[in-house]
């Protein structure tokens, strides 16, 4: 079952460090452009992953490929791709040799299939919802980058 209830989604949001964020745009303008500065602002660390623009920068950051391209494990994977790729990015994420806890998917953007199979596999799942909207209506506190 999703995660929905805003102590769920707090609790999630409070525990996570690293996210990635598939389908980060170079632009500006775009909601997955805003969101992941602001992810990264808010004192998460971010990746954003786009295979058209690896070796780029998006919002600042080193843009990567694939997950499995992100150097170190990632607590949170955030899809900011259109529903049908989501079974796609799931199969990459649970490949990923240090498993994220969290599997979260835009708002407009689900695939309930793939959540059950991401639960089945012990993440939590969270879709159709934006983390920078909960950060904001859940008045959560910027973090505090961990050293080093």
């Amino acid at each position: 079952m999703t995660q929905t209830s805003p102590d769920a989604i707090r609790q999630i949001l409070s525990s996570v460090r690293t996210i990635a964020v598939v389908g980060a745009s170079p632009n500006p303008a775009r909601d997955s452009h805003i969101v992941t500065a602001f992810l990264h602002a808010w004192g998460y660390t971010v990746f954003p992953v786009n295979p058209g623009h690896a070796g780029g920068r998006i919002a600042g950051l080193p843009v990567y490929a694939t997950l499995a391209d992100i150097p170190g494990p990632i607590d949170m994977v955030d899809v900011f791709r259109a529903s049908e790729h989501v079974p796609a990015v799931l199969e990459e994420t649970l490949a990923l040799p240090d498993r994220p806890s969290v599997f979260w998917t835009q708002l407009g953007v689900r695939d309930d299939a793939s959540a059950e199979r991401a639960e089945a596999a012990g993440l939590a799942v969270v879709m159709d919802r934006c983390p920078k909207i909960e950060i904001a209506e859940l008045g959560l506190p910027r973090r505090t980058p961990e050293p080093g």
